[in-house]
């Protein structure tokens, strides 16, 4: 830890430059708002982590709106749909003749690229690769952030108000005192096993697929790198799984409902353990939290980035009221408006869970109910609906 600092003040100190963190720095830009914005990683390595690739339309319409960038419909490709798989058969949830609405297939690092591209077009202060961070004096009316720089150099910025957007692993999340929050969570007992394979797309939507064998997503990138999912143990090693073997067991869960999988190089395997978590409320003092520092979802909803880029959607709202102001009363605001669309969001992802995964001790009658539960919601226009207006995501207006 260095012993001395640069010293200078922002309106808006913000940890974490991932794309809730470079939305919420846009956001405020564009009301006038200057803020600080700093993250650990390095921007390539943030460019390499690959992430969530479904945006609801309201965040389509967020970052062209905003100014972030079209390419989103340049290179994009949307879906109007999903694949239900089970039973034998597949099922198509048709989003536009039931809600009128798509999604867009767009990789959450080229969202990233877009707002980094379009922070550093605008001027903004986004410093990637930096050490020793630290929040303090969050109760007081000017907190602080310490950080060193990429050059070795250390930091002591005081702000109006501090946003933790720095991921489910939060360092501003343990600022908050146990007395003045409480966390909601639940883990679940299987992880997804993730690939990425050099193969053209098998299927024009993605492909939700439960088998008794467990469950499958398949999913796409590009014409020609494709991402897929099945549901494994959450201590399975990747690296103990050959191409062959990876291929023999998707092919198997799919080839129950009929379907059959374009084959190529993988290029990259991880497990990925999911939980549900939320931290209530979204604030102390004049520490805010945003998308995954206050909560997360299992991904089989294809909410987590959403939900991000939502928060602070409203957030900027909040604070641009608050800088006015002087005080924390929108901060109050903010917190209650975020979760309502946040528990709306952790129900869906955690019915969407339970419906298509197998849990470890399912019985032939729990498999058979799954099956009941996927058939009586793709045989009803209500359920069909709901499903529908819920992936493709509930709109701010409404």
């Amino acid at each position: 830890m260095t012993s001395s600092f640069i010293r200078s003040r922002t309106q808006i100190g913000i940890v974490g430059a991932g794309p809730a963190g470079l939305m919420l720095s846009h956001l405020l830009a564009r009301a006038g708002i200057d803020s600080v914005v700093i993250d650990l990683r390095s921007r390539r390595e943030i460019e390499q982590t690959h992430r969530a690739g479904i945006l609801e339309q309201d965040s389509v319409d967020l970052l062209v709106g905003t100014g972030v960038s079209a390419r989103v419909h340049r290179d994009g490709q949307r879906h109007d749909g999903i694949e239900l798989a089970f039973g034998g058969g597949s099922h198509r949830i048709d989003f536009q003749h039931l809600v009128g609405a798509s999604t867009q297939l767009y990789p959450q690092t080229d969202v990233f690229v877009d707002l980094a591209d379009a922070r550093e077009r605008d001027g903004g202060d986004v410093r990637f690769g930096v050490t020793d961070v630290s929040v303090d004096d969050i109760v007081s009316d000017s907190p602080v952030l310490r950080f060193t720089d990429a050059d070795g150099v250390g930091h002591e910025v005081r702000a109006d108000f501090l946003v933790g957007a720095d991921g489910s692993r939060s360092l501003c999340r343990r600022e908050v005192p146990e007395a003045a929050r409480t966390q909601y969570f639940r883990a679940y007992p299987f992880a997804w096993f993730g690939i990425l394979t050099e193969a053209p797309p098998s299927a024009p939507e993605l492909i939700y697929n439960h088998s008794p064998r467990g469950f499958a997503l398949i999913s796409r990138r590009t014409e020609t790198l494709q991402r897929m999912y099945f549901q494994c143990d959450p201590a399975e090693d990747a690296a103990a799984w050959s191409d062959d073997r990876i291929w023999d067991e998707l092919q198997s869960r799919v080839g129950a409902n009929g379907h059959r999988l374009e084959e190529g190089p993988i290029t990259s395997r991880t497990v990925l353990p999911f939980r549900s978590f939320v931290q209530e409320p979204m604030h102390h003092g004049r520490l805010v939290l945003a998308g995954d520092a206050a909560h997360t979802v299992p991904p089989t909803g294809a909410k987590g980035l959403n939900l991000a880029l939502a928060d602070v959607h409203v957030l900027a709202q909040e604070l641009e009221r608050a800088v006015a102001r002087g005080d924390t009363t929108p901060l109050t605001s903010y917190s209650e408006r975020a979760l309502r669309r946040v528990w709306k969001a952790q129900h869906f992802s955690y019915w969407m869970t339970t419906m298509l995964h197998t849990l470890p001790e399912a019985t032939p009658f729990d498999v058979r109910r799954q099956e009941g539960e996927l058939a009586a919601v793709t045989g009803s226009t209500a359920g069909s609906t709901y499903l529908a207006e819920a992936y493709t995501g509930w709109p701010q207006g409404r």
